[in-house]
């Protein structure tokens, strides 16, 4: 995938096999869930963090009735369905850092199967704020640049609010925001007829370094193990490839 976007890199992995994206829609589920327990309502104009992931299951094509069957159960949960929501900094192949967001019930086996699989590939887990002083905490904005005029989005950018910073990549215009404001941004640019491929917050790598060759599969190895397992919700890295 060398060459594309950031945003295109991690599209293709989610949706490049129907298991991957059933496995992707059943995260995705949980995240609704458990957003609809910490927020304490089920409407999204109410619940700013289930708004935020009924958003991100629509932006992977996730069917309505399955984001309806997730808030369903939500609201049919006990207070043994407890999940935790854990951040693990980890080193990956050739020092490459790793930020993990999970969701789990039962963190000692989390944190030993990402140990377990970060020691398989040559990495480690880290100790707290290894690795996380070298991220942002941004709301990430990808818009849809295919025949659009880009200098059309650079002016909204400047006058809008809340916007530290934007760039062209590829096919894509990607503007980073304070967290707080990454939906209200997206509603702004899609009110106006952009399409947006993606608005959520992420953990946004200050600088990127590139692999050799040699270590390029074993990174992805690494990857398709973290997408396999069921408490990773999300990870970020600062490998450019």
């Amino acid at each position: 995938m060398s060459g594309h976007s950031e945003w295109a890199n991690k599209k293709h992995r989610k949706e490049k096999s129907d298991a991957k994206k059933a496995k992707y829609f059943t995260k995705i589920g949980k995240e609704i869930s458990v957003a609809v327990k910490v927020g304490g309502n089920a409407d999204p104009n109410l619940n700013p963090r289930l708004a935020a992931a009924i958003a991100k299951a629509k932006q992977y094509n996730m069917p309505n009735e399955n984001i309806a069957r997730s808030i369903k159960n939500a609201m049919g949960m006990s207070d043994k369905d407890n999940y935790e929501e854990i951040v693990y900094e980890c080193y990956g192949p050739a020092g490459s850092a790793f930020v993990i967001e999970a969701l789990t019930d039962n963190k000692n086996r989390t944190a030993g199967d990402i140990r377990h699989i970060f020691e398989k590939s040559g990495g480690s887990m880290g100790t707290t704020n290894c690795v996380l002083f070298m991220f942002d905490r941004l709301g990430v904005v990808v818009i849809d640049s295919i025949d659009v005029d880009v200098n059309a989005i650079e002016e909204e950018c400047i006058m809008l609010d809340g916007i530290q910073d934007f760039k062209q990549e590829d096919s894509t215009f990607v503007i980073y925001t304070e967290p707080s404001k990454v939906l209200e941004i997206a509603k702004v640019f899609e009110d106006k007829g952009y399409k947006v491929l993606s608005s959520q917050v992420e953990m946004v790598p200050q600088n990127l370094i590139e692999l050799d060759e040699s270590k390029v599969e074993n990174f992805e190895k690494l990857l398709d193990k973290l997408d396999d397992n069921d408490d990773i919700q999300e990870y970020y890295h600062n490998v450019k490839y």
